[in-house]
């Protein structure tokens, strides 16, 4: 009994001290994932609690149930429509950037650490993956938003490059225990693991989503339903040969781009499962390592870490990249240095010591030192690279809260609340409000009373204001309650001037003075801006055209619709 209440006081205490260090990691500028493994290894043997745990079988069941509910969660917030700009160039980096990096880092691992050319393979292929969750994390914390090219490559490139690695990993694992088959039988398990992870996952996401949209359950049983399902498909995947972690990913991609209800009791459940799983993963992890064991490998795993960061992974971007992608040359930059090392090469790292590879506990210490270095080295300088490289829009505002009223199964209601701080808005009556046609306001909060909205009502600063409309209205109400100081960002950014996308080139030509060639007359402003910027124009691409930055400020789909016109500074 003991024993159990032990369990019990023991992981509480560290969950609870690892989401209090939230706050720490906000303060001091480290990486919160780095707070994790701290908090781990000060539990460990070596550490205050001296806590003995050194069974890798237990950690890799745990590692693979947090990576998969990881990636359960990110599939369920990314957007189809990221995949207009971020599907091919991720898929790129997912394959053949993982190889690039893998080889390259293997090479090196080779002379350094003095291993033959498989084992050095297999160490470039254990820490050959980034985590774009940890670098979404960290940029979320900072305030830190990218604009929709570099963030969404990096997002669908963290839910495609793990599988890759994994196969890897295991392949090369499999090689130096002479349990692989020859070249023929390596070829048909990669494309089975990848076709079954391909097809296993949309189909069975399909139905999952339809599913999860047509049942009447209560609210708490959604999520579980979802986990439930998304494992499901994750172990049928795994057990037919296939690639499970591609399989759930894909599984919540299409669970999450399924309109109804049922999202708006699945999200919140599963952004804590996510953080739970990265808690108890990189704690165990901590537990894991030995200090001083690690110390011996330090000097080489810190060359490698630092050849990782400055030259492995930037050659397998640029050559993933600049050969096949309109990428400009600092979104190129950022990409390179966001190449961090998470959670999965410490996991990956447990596959040669379950696999009874020779000297496995090498790996798992120069995987483990390089993740501490990336975190360290990379996290902490994230916000400031976004910044130079110039890959950040404008803050916006945005609703402080906003929920689905659950009435209608598509395109449902939802309400918006938003704090008044606009000073253009202050003492205006609400029927003067410019409100996209449809949306309601519903109640006005003013020093914690409710007042019953009526057209000649007036506006005071820092009133919460609650609104009913739909999705689609949220880009008017932003701009309608943006503050005076996010204006003035916005404004600095797009420039004073925005003209609308459909305008003749020519009649803007002949408003400014320009010249245009003889092709570029009949264009409309966003046709030419978005041949300018090249392939897939994003918010906030610009392009320097007769002392202008002429900046792309509004989008739908495809099509430009509005342009800011900047003057250089």
């Amino acid at each position: 009994m003991d024993s159990i209440n032990s369990l019990f006081l023991v992981c509480g205490a560290l969950i609870a001290l690892s989401i209090l260090a939230s706050r720490v990691s906000s303060r001091i500028g480290v990486p919160l994932l780095v707070l994790f493994l701290g908090l781990g290894m000060l539990a460990g043997e070596e550490g205050v609690l001296g806590l003995q745990f050194d069974d890798y079988s237990q950690a890799f069941l745990i590692g693979h149930l947090a990576l998969a509910m990881i990636l359960l969660d990110g599939g369920l917030r990314t957007r189809l429509r990221t995949f207009r700009v971020g599907l091919k160039p991720a898929l790129s980096l997912a394959t053949i950037g993982v190889f690039l990096t893998s080889g390259i880092v293997g090479l090196l691992a080779m002379w350094l650490l003095d291993l033959t050319p498989v084992e050095g393979l297999l160490v470039g292929a254990i820490v050959g993956s980034t985590d774009a969750a940890a670098v979404f994390s960290m940029l979320k914390g900072q305030g830190v938003n990218l604009n929709e090219r570099v963030g969404a490559t990096l997002e669908i490139e963290s839910g495609t490059n793990d599988p890759m690695a994994i196969f890897l990993t295991i392949t090369l694992a499999d090689l130096l225990t002479g349990a692989v088959g020859g070249v023929w039988e390596t070829l048909m398990r990669f494309v089975l693991q990848f076709g079954l992870g391909l097809a296993v996952g949309l189909g069975g996401g399909w139905v999952s989503a339809k599913l999860l949209r047509y049942l009447d359950l209560a609210p708490g049983l959604y999520s579980l339903l979802a986990l439930a399902l998304g494992f499901c498909i994750f172990g049928a995947t795994s057990a037919a040969g296939g690639s499970g972690f591609l399989a759930i990913y894909l599984t919540g991609l299409m669970i999450g781009n399924q309109p109804g209800r049922h999202l708006t009791h699945i999200l919140p459940v599963h952004d804590g499962l996510a953080w739970l799983s990265q808690i108890g993963l990189f704690l165990v992890l901590g537990l894991l390592v030995t200090p001083s064991e690690m110390i011996d490998y330090a000097v080489p795993s810190a060359i490698l870490a630092v050849a990782l960061i400055v030259v492995a992974r930037p050659v397998a971007v640029m050559a993933s990249l600049v050969p096949f992608f309109s990428f400009r040359w600092r979104e190129i930059c950022f990409i390179s240095w966001v190449g961090l090392r998470g959670a999965v090469p410490i996991v990956l790292a447990i596959f040669p010591v379950i696999s009874g590879v020779e000297n496995a506990s090498l790996y798992f210490n120069v995987a483990f030192f390089v993740v501490l270095i990336s975190l360290l080295l990379q996290g902490s300088t994230l916000a400031r690279v976004a910044r130079w490289m110039r890959v950040v829009l404008p803050e916006t505002t945005t609703p402080d809260r906003r929920g689905q009223l659950g009435v209608l199964p598509e395109n449902d209601y939802e309400m918006f609340v938003y704090k008044v701080e606009n000073e253009s808005l202050d003492d205006v009556p609400i029927r003067l409000l410019r409100l996209p046609s449809g949306t309601l306001i519903s109640a006005i909060f003013r020093q914690h009373a409710m007042l019953h909205p009526k057209g000649s009502t007036r506006l005071r600063l820092r009133d919460v204001i609650c609104l009913i409309g739909r999705t689609g209205d949220l880009p008017s109400l932003n701009r309608l309650f943006n503050g005076e100081a996010k204006l003035k960002r916005e404004r600095a950014f797009f420039g004073t001037f925005t003209l609308d996308g459909e305008a003749l080139m020519q009649e803007v030509a002949n408003a400014y003075g320009l010249t245009l060639s003889p092709g570029e007359q009949e264009m409309t402003l966003g046709e030419f801006v978005a041949l300018r910027v090249g392939g897939h124009p994003v918010v906030g691409d610009d392009v320097d055209w007769h002392g202008f930055h002429w900046v792309v400020s509004e989008m739908e789909g495809n099509r430009v619709t509005r342009v800011g016109l900047r003057l250089y500074h």
